[in-house]
């Protein structure tokens, strides 16, 4: 599985949210720089000036959302309910006991305040395709880490 093929239903939902909500905002800025062209020299207009950078942004959005949708995948693969595989929600401990709870996913989703993790992450690579019971070791920026999947869920 190739590890930025695939996306979970939920991301692409979340990328079509974008474009729609990116193509509301062009239309804004599309206008305000119409009304601020129409107010005559444009190379000393601040609010000309910065509307067609910010079309130029919005634009550059769409193409590489756009891009993006047509690249990924969503994930509907056949799983094993008890391996940690794309898009499950995996809880594991580490040596002290701590617990923890992320959803692997893509690196589009990938949002540690959501508990996602991608599976392209050193974490998210380790857990990848182990079983409930399985300790794996894990390279971190404090050291060497070892977890224990403690519960796989879809």
């Amino acid at each position: 599985m190739n590890k930025s093929t695939y996306i979970t239903k939920e991301g692409m939902e979340g990328l079509q949210q974008d474009v729609l909500e990116l193509w509301e905002e062009r239309k804004i800025v599309t206008q305000a720089v119409s009304d601020a062209a129409a107010m005559g020299d444009r190379s000393e207009n601040a609010e000309y000036i910065y509307g067609k950078k910010k079309l130029r942004e919005i634009d550059g959005r769409l193409t590489y959302l756009r891009r993006r949708i047509a690249e990924v995948k969503v994930f509907d693969q056949k799983i094993d309910k008890n391996i940690a595989m794309f898009s499950a929600y995996v809880s594991f401990k580490d040596q002290n006991g701590n617990t923890m709870s992320l959803r692997l996913v893509g690196p589009d989703e990938a949002d540690i305040k959501k508990q996602t993790i991608s599976i392209a992450s050193p974490i998210g690579k380790a857990l990848l395709n182990n079983k409930i019971g399985d300790s794996v070791d894990v390279i971190t920026p404090a050291g060497k880490k070892n977890f224990t999947i403690l519960t796989v869920n879809y």
